[in-house]
């Protein structure tokens, strides 16, 4: 089939290290809590070079409220010696569109960089002329993107550290996964279910990707608060991952995951979260002389008393049902 070819780039100065930069671009799995738009990635295949990537970003869209949700297959080749990553996208929704293309880090001084972008994109001749131009467009517009959202993460390369925070909780139910796993999909219910969830609404565009406002009251000490997320759901594999696309105000990014383990007697259920906070938020939301160590502790706290709200509730579900059963 024949085929236009769009190609583009440009380069941004960062102020951070060549290879800190570049670890943030070898780390894809890390990505949701970096980048903005990105859900989630899960890596498919990886042999320490070659990997192979199925990636979910949310973009922006006029009459979708939360975005839409897209996703794509990505093959990369990551060269540590020339500090390079070599990518092939090819977009799950667009048949035939393909966008390959590499990101490079060249050292400018000890702790600045220089990162640029170079790609082509493979559009299907069947577009029609309007569709054509507008794509050439948004080529343009996600190389922009693309470096900004890089940039922006790598240039708090000196306070990461103290800024993200990972953590899990977990729960041992004697009933059946399937029990618990409808307890956390059906996220409409939670306002009847959960004390700290006062209202949600949920649009599932997709089967299993869901985008969801919750009106929480979960963090100690304040009022109710409106997020959004996006959701992916993974009913065969016992999983749901998601992304809080607009957090509480203390959050620059949280990310997490409900992962069911069942084995012979039960299950055991995990709430994974990975959280970088807004630095300059903290004074605000907590008081002037809050340290980023307390602040860290604050967001764990509330976080956990959330986790173990729902788990609680998902054993309950899940018990009481069988007992009724029996």
């Amino acid at each position: 089939m024949s085929s236009r070819v769009h190609a583009g780039g440009d380069a941004v100065e960062v102020a951070a290290p060549a290879g800190v930069v570049y670890g943030l671009l070898a780390d894809a799995v890390r990505w949701p809590v970096f980048l903005p738009s990105h859900v989630h990635v899960e890596r498919l295949d990886f042999d320490g070079v070659r990997e192979r990537l199925l990636v979910w970003e949310v973009a922006e869209e006029a009459g979708a409220p939360g975005g839409h949700v897209r996703s794509w297959h990505t093959r990369r080749v990551l060269r540590p010696q020339d500090r390079s990553v070599v990518f092939e996208e090819e977009d799950q929704a667009r048949p035939g569109m393909v966008t390959s293309g590499v990101w490079t880090v060249r050292p400018a001084g000890e702790t600045r960089c220089v990162l640029s972008l170079r790609q082509e994109r493979v559009l299907p001749v069947l577009l029609a002329a309007g569709d054509d131009s507008r794509l050439r467009g948004d080529a343009a517009a996600d190389v922009q993107r693309r470096l900004g959202q890089v940039r922006g993460a790598a240039e708090q390369w000196e306070e990461l550290d103290e800024l993200l925070l990972s953590f899990e909780d977990r729960i041992r139910v004697a009933g059946p996964a399937e029990l618990v796993y409808d307890f956390l999909y059906r996220v409409g219910d939670w306002p009847e279910r959960l004390p700290h969830v006062e209202g949600t609404r949920v649009r599932e565009d997709a089967p299993g990707v869901q985008v969801v406002l919750v009106d929480t009251c979960a963090a100690e000490g304040a009022g109710t608060v409106t997020t959004r997320a996006v959701r992916l759901c993974f009913p065969h594999a016992g999983r749901i991952v998601y992304k809080e696309t607009r957090p509480p105000r203390l959050l620059a990014a949280h990310s997490g995951e409900w992962s069911l383990l069942p084995d012979a007697s039960g299950v055991t259920v995990v709430a994974a979260h990975r959280v970088m906070l807004r630095q300059d938020a903290v004074a605000g939301e907590l008081g002037e002389n809050t340290s980023l160590l307390e602040a860290r502790r604050h967001v764990h706290g509330w976080l956990s008393r959330a986790d173990r709200q729902a788990l609680g509730l998902a054993k309950w579900h899940a018990e009481s049902t069988v007992r009724r059963l029996r």
